[in-house]
């Protein structure tokens, strides 16, 4: 069956706090073989210097008895280049999401590179740009 992605909620309209451009919030739940897997929150603004797609990505149990010290959250960015996305693991300081408990204990990029989990989230990366419409237009200039 393997992983998939539900595409869903979708907010636009918010101001950038740098930048001043409308910003676009996503939120998605990831599945692989049907059971929770991860969630991923992405924010990108239509005037934001650098063009990039902020993403927190929550890996753990999401189970109904499951907690947040289950999880744990990399932040990481998506820019796209000449003919390819580069995908940036970030600080936790950098991320919008840093301080949301629900997605599990953030990790810094140095911690976020070594775990074990680092190739789940490239995965996952390579998933989102591949699948994720909302991502795609953006990383692709048209919105």
């Amino acid at each position: 069956m393997g992983t998939t992605i539900e595409f869903s909620d979708r907010i636009d309209g918010d101001p950038c706090s740098c930048c001043g451009g409308r910003t676009t919030r996503l939120t998605r739940f990831v599945y692989r073989d049907g059971n929770a897997y991860a969630v991923y929150y992405g924010a990108f603004s239509n005037n934001h210097p650098g063009h990039f797609v902020s993403l927190a990505i929550s890996i753990g149990e999401w189970g109904e008895a499951a907690t947040s010290e289950g999880r744990l959250a990399f932040a990481v960015r998506i820019r796209s280049a000449e003919a390819e996305f580069q995908v940036m693991v970030v600080d936790a300081i950098e991320s919008p999401w840093q301080d949301v408990a629900f997605l599990g204990r953030m990790l810094n990029r140095k911690e976020a590179l070594e775990h074990c989990w680092i190739q789940e989230v490239f995965h996952l990366t390579d998933q989102i740009v591949s699948e994720d419409p909302d991502v795609r237009e953006y990383l692709n200039g048209s919105s």
